[in-house]
């Protein structure tokens, strides 16, 4: 016969206990409801649908590039400059809507969190899949241009893409975190998002070049401060990906005339930002645990 369940306590567990984001796989299923529902409303009554995902950042690149392009004539200093600029501004557009998609997620599943019973980190990471179904159009219109550019990207080419993506996911969902337990319990937290976001376009070589920041931080500690944001790291590492492989960038920067298309040492600028994304989950993880026991209570 099958001794009790009190014989065996490590079986136990408290209720409304979870292993945090460790058990959002085990919760997969109702992961996939909670992305659905998100699209669905997201899209009610919309005509163009999923088609904003091109809408929005066509419009972006448009007036970055006649502004910064054009107008303040980037376009001819550098090889390439659109594709330059659509790797940087996918990037940033994608942690945007991470960071501010689970900044809000607790707050717009108030009536979920206070009546049933589920890790809550399933509302944030639910969002970080919607921000991806959002990126994927992005990306397969940044590979086509980058194609049509001469792209003819190498092993070490690849992996720095997806190394783009995962910093800017993690460093994202980490920001999220903290930022959306903190909104609970007062809302100038999304406030304080938007002012972050608005920046953050500025704060890495986004619209400009790196070489721009450096001659003006190099050799001091704010170059250190520069580099080690995590978005920095992500839109290099786009850069070496999705606009240093074409034929145009690679012709120029052939002999090294001046300053390298990358930062001296990327690899390892790339490696400290990864380094300072995981930090920031962890983080975000453990603020998130200490506050979501308030949540029910506060929302």
């Amino acid at each position: 016969m099958a001794a009790p369940a009190a014989a065996h306590p490590e079986a136990l567990r408290s209720p409304g206990r979870s292993a945090g984001l460790l058990d959002v796989y085990r919760w997969r299923f109702l992961l996939r409801l909670l992305v659905r529902k998100e699209l669905r409303v997201r899209y009610r009554g919309s005509v163009l649908g999923l088609l904003w995902s091109y809408v929005k950042p066509g419009v972006q690149l448009v007036v970055f590039y006649v502004a910064m392009g054009k107008f303040l004539g980037l376009d001819r200093q550098q090889p390439n400059y659109i594709i330059y600029l659509f790797s940087g501004i996918v990037m940033v557009n994608y942690f945007s809507e991470v960071f501010s998609n689970t900044t809000r997620a607790i707050v717009l599943n108030a009536d979920l969190v206070k009546k049933i019973y589920l890790p809550r980190e399933l509302f944030p990471v639910s969002s970080v899949w919607v921000a991806m179904v959002h990126l994927f159009p992005q990306l397969a219109v940044l590979v086509l241009a980058a194609v049509v550019g001469g792209w003819r990207p190498g092993g070490l080419n690849l992996l720095a893409c997806l190394g783009a993506l995962l910093i800017t996911t993690l460093a994202g969902l980490g920001l999220g975190l903290v930022f959306g337990a903190v909104n609970v319990l007062f809302r100038d937290a999304e406030n304080l998002v938007d002012l972050i976001l608005m920046m953050a376009t500025w704060l890495s070589p986004v619209l400009y070049t790196w070489d721009k920041a450096y001659g003006v931080l190099g050799g001091t500690p704010l170059w250190w401060v520069y580099q080690a944001n995590p978005g920095t790291a992500a839109i290099q590492l786009a850069h070496y990906g999705f606009w240093l492989p074409s034929q145009k960038v690679t012709d120029k920067y052939a002999h090294h005339v001046g300053l390298p298309a990358v930062p001296f040492h990327f690899v390892w600028w790339g490696l400290l930002g990864l380094a300072t994304s995981v930090l920031l989950v962890v983080v975000g993880q453990f603020v998130f645990r200490r506050l979501e026991g308030r949540f029910a209570q506060e929302l």
